[in-house]
């Protein structure tokens, strides 16, 4: 059974290997609330995942860390697994589908684990993990429904309420629900008035849709960026501290948290993974009630794909009126691209691309189109440039 006296074991355990990661004020997150960030995106690998491989593997038998250990995803429980059982001097497997990013073989590999490239999907790798610990009798370390797993990521609740004993709430990401688990277990024991709040994708709601129907629920299919969160089903243990523990449950959008990981890198220096980002989205778009609350966003964690990282701080851009598109009908006659670029010039936008074309088979003999992209400030600077454009006489498509 989880109890306040195991996280603190836990927190005894990990003294010597983890980083006790700060947390940072963020005004600019949400004006109408007070908000903090806990950075374990700066933890030792990147996530907050080794503190429950690590306090897992600190509980095994000596005949079980002389048999292995193995463990199945493609990213942060993979790296978290790998250094706690090359710290614990045990021999680890993970097993990763063979679609998985590069980058993150390459990570879990050098933090000395040996690797398992299993042909398909996530599924078909955990099914090979499973397989392969009733062959050799390796140790299965579940990135989320297990006690001990569950003690060391409550360790975060342990340094929160040391670090701010007057917060009234925490905004916490929801996968499979370990980190929520922990962190709201340690807290509600000690103090039980803070708010635990979960974030979870829109496109992966299954511990949302099992708290609300009352029952584990597993999903067809998840789709997000938050790669780190797109988990089918919730644990039974999770599930049970979740129902018991957590105050509420939302969900936010790929765009919000697109513009959320943008706001944390513009305002805060900081680089979040989708999954890492989701506290924060929360707060942007007000999906919980923190209005006057001194309010703590747990940043899971930074291991953010690069490649991706581009077309992310796009959506991000979109999503908060940084970025438009307009596309202007004009009559072909010379002077009229200079117009629309001197409004636009004494409004402040910024064109970045542009792309003009004559009138189609049907319309205006006179015609011709203009595509532009600007750089703006936030949604109402859009609106003034439109408007400026409209009030000119030209004529503003698709709005």
């Amino acid at each position: 059974m989880l109890t306040l006296d195991k996280i603190y074991h836990a927190k005894y355990i990990l003294k010597q290997v983890i980083r006790e990661t700060d947390v940072i004020h963020a005004p600019k997150i949400n004006p109408e609330s007070n908000i903090w960030l806990k950075t374990e995106n700066l933890q030792i690998t990147g996530s907050f995942k080794v503190r429950g491989a690590y306090y897992k593997m600190s509980c095994l038998s000596e005949e079980e860390k002389a048999k292995g250990v193995i463990a199945c995803s493609a990213g942060n429980h993979a790296q978290g697994v790998a250094l706690a059982a090359a710290k614990n001097g045990i021999k680890s497997i993970i097993c990763l589908p063979d679609g998985a990013p590069i980058s993150k073989v390459e990570a879990t590999k050098s933090y000395g684990a040996e690797v398992c490239l299993v042909k398909g999907v996530y599924d078909d790798a955990y099914n090979e993990a499973l397989r392969q610990r009733d062959e050799h009798g390796y140790t299965f370390v579940h990135p989320f429904d297990d006690e001990n797993v569950i003690a060391g990521q409550g360790t975060i609740g342990l340094e929160l309420i040391e670090q701010i004993p007057d917060m009234d709430a925490v905004i916490v990401p929801v996968g499979g629900g370990g980190l929520i688990s922990g962190v709201a277990y340690a807290i509600k024991s000690l103090n039980p008035k803070v708010k635990i709040y979960g974030v979870q994708a829109t496109g992966a709601p299954s511990m949302y849709n099992s708290v609300r129907d009352g029952h584990i629920e597993q999903l067809d299919s998840v789709s997000t960026i938050a790669d780190g969160i797109a988990v089918k089903e919730p644990g039974e243990n999770t599930y049970r501290l979740v129902s018991d523990y957590v105050d509420e449950i939302v969900t936010v959008t790929d765009d919000e948290i697109s513009a959320a990981i943008l706001a944390l890198m513009e305002q805060q220096k900081l680089v979040t993974e989708g999954a890492g980002a989701v506290p924060v989205a929360a707060a942007m778009f007000n999906k919980v009630p923190i209005k006057g609350k001194k309010t703590v966003c747990l940043l899971s964690g930074g291991n953010i794909d690069v490649t991706i990282l581009s077309r992310v701080i796009k959506r991000g851009l979109l999503m908060t009126g940084r970025n438009s598109t307009l596309n202007i009908e004009l009559i072909d006659k010379p002077g009229q691209l200079m117009d629309v670029s001197r409004i636009i010039a004494e409004l402040g936008g910024n064109v970045i691309s542009i792309h003009h074309e004559r009138a189609n088979e049907g319309s205006d003999v006179n015609g011709c189109y203009l595509r532009i992209v600007l750089e703006t400030r936030n949604y109402a600077h859009i609106e003034e440039i439109k408007s400026a454009l409209k009030d000119n006489g030209f004529k503003i498509i698709n709005d």
